[in-house]
Order: structure tokens, then sequence, then C-alpha cells
């Protein structure tokens, strides 16, 4: 697994901050698999559930056959492996995904029995705890440009084939294990196996997005320049503003923009209703803001942007 890290390395002919980047990533797949090998081990193998795409498959062929899960799952995912590879990503898609398989599928038969054994009676925690654990070492894995193939590869192969949303095709290919695994284990498990694979997808997106602490607001009024001051002198930020024309009342207005931390979104509001009480206001949620001005005015340095801040899926 150690050759994938040296070949992307002598591939790139990186720099010092390149390979540091490089580090960085192999560190948080690595994190991430150990984290799904938790997960699986703990929450998912002694109780069936295990959710949908391979993870599910492989428990439903060690129950009935005996065979090792991990196993399992690595055949499965080997042609999806070259799938991905011949249709997705190149070199940098096999490196990375061929990384994480290795040391997850390998890792779940592998390691010692050091996990914790039925670490809860209670399958509702189960179901939750699992969700959470494997969908953070997911997110690890996304945010350093891996995947762990599976549904994810298939998935997308399938949406540029056909055309049919991704969201479609996970839910035939999730669905179709989750039935698998209501005829093996029981429906009940199947059932928690749903709950399992909605809180996984919370998590992911909670890693990959962070919480959302940022309010964007737009505001339509008539009288722009009067509010975007009233803004400024209030919150002390910046405001970008636009024309655009009402289509109800054909009438010219000006639309303002702006971005403030969630504990400051109510105050925005109050002052933006006092300054002008017919003016529209929208608020919404962000999860990052860079860029623009900050509190004293001057510039705000734009950072660079890396393949991790958009996983390869």
């Amino acid at each position: 697994m150690f050759a994938n890290l040296t070949a992307e390395v002598l591939m790139r002919r990186p720099t010092r901050p390149q390979i540091l980047k490089l580090l960085t990533d192999y560190a948080l797949l690595t994190v991430g698999a150990i984290a799904l090998i938790y997960a699986y081990r703990t929450f998912m193998l002694p109780f069936g559930i295990a959710g949908g795409g391979v993870s599910g498959f492989g428990l439903v062929v060690n129950e009935w056959t005996g065979f090792p899960p991990g196993m399992a799952m690595l055949i499965a995912n080997l042609p999806v492996l070259v799938l991905g590879y011949l249709r997705l990503g190149g070199m940098r898609f096999l490196t990375r995904t061929a990384f994480v398989i290795a040391i997850y599928n390998i890792g779940v038969d592998a390691l010692p029995d050091i996990f914790p054994d039925r670490i809860s009676d209670d399958l509702l925690l189960i179901a939750l705890f699992g969700g959470v654990v494997s969908g953070l070492g997911g997110g690890l894995i996304y945010r350093a440009g891996g995947t762990g193939a599976g549904a994810g590869v298939i998935s997308r192969v399938v949406q540029l084939r056909t055309g049919l949303p991704v969201s479609q095709i996970y839910l035939m290919i999730d669905g179709s294990i989750l039935i698998l695994q209501g005829l093996t284990f029981g429906w009940e498990k199947a059932l928690y196996g749903v709950i399992l694979l909605f809180v996984n997808g919370l998590a992911v997106d909670y890693v990959l997005e962070g919480p959302s602490v940022v309010r964007t607001v737009t505001v339509v009024t008539e009288q722009p320049d009067m509010l975007a001051d009233t803004v400024f002198a209030t919150m002390n930020v910046g405001v970008t503003g636009w024309k655009a024309t009402g289509m109800y009342t054909d009438r010219e207005r000006g639309i303002l923009f702006c971005t403030v931390s969630r504990s400051e979104a109510n105050r925005l509001v109050e002052a933006i209703r006092a300054a002008d009480p017919s003016s529209f206001a929208v608020i919404g949620n962000a999860h990052q803001r860079r860029g623009g001005l900050i509190r004293s005015g001057a510039p705000m340095p734009e950072p660079e942007l890396t393949s991790s801040e958009a996983p390869v899926i």
C-alpha cells in the first residue's frame, strides 16, 4: 500500500509543500480507514447492521457462507476499482482509493480482536454511533481525495452513462443491499441499517463542510445606498449590491448581499427592518467564508485552494 504513496510522489516530482500536503492527505486516509474498521468491527459486524454498499454486502456474505467479510469486500471492490480508474480518475484516483481499500478491507479481517464485544445491546445506539464513526471516517477520506470505492464509484459511472441522478442510483444500490440484509438478519435490523445510513451521511457532510456558522443575508430594497450604509455602520461588514427589476411592480430595486456570523444575524435583521421597513430580506446558511473585507476594511488574503476542499467522490 505504501508503494502507492511512493508512486504518486515520484510521478508528480513535487515541491516540499506539495510533499507535506501529500503526506497529510495520506495521514487522513489512514485515520479515516481505521475509523471505518472500528465502526465495522464494533457496531456493524456483531449486530448485523451495516447499511448499504459493499460493507453491507460483506456482512451478508459472511452470514451466509462464513467467508471473511473483509475479504468479501476486497473481492467486490477490485473490479469497482478498475472501473473507477478507467472511467473516473486516473492514477490519483487509483492510488488513494487502493490505499484506503487495502487498509479497510484487509484490516477488518487481519487486525487482532481488540475491539469491544457487544458494546451495547441497544440497537438504536449501535445504529447511531455506527453511522457517526463510519461517517467521520468517510469524511476524512473524501477530504483527502480518496474514496472507499463501492457504491460511490458505481453510482458515478452509471450516472455518466445514463444521466440518472446519483442519489437515485445510490438509493437503488443501498436499497438492494438493505433488502438482502432484511432477508438475512430480519427486517428490524434492516430498518436500523437505514438509520445508520442516514446518520453516516450527516457525519460525512459535517466533516466535509463543517458546522453552519455563517449566515448570508440578501436584501431587496428601494433604498440600497442608505441601507448599505446602515449595515456597514451597524455590523462593520462589507456589502455588495446590484440593480434588479421587480417583475410584479416593474420597478427598479437594489439587491444587497453580505455575510455575518450566526450570532449577529438577528441584530442585522433588526437594523434592516428599522432602517427600511418595506425591504425584503432572506437569511441563508453557509459553511465557509473566504476573501472579501475584514472588519478593519482591509482586503482579506485569499487562501490557496487545495484538492482536499474538493473531494473526489
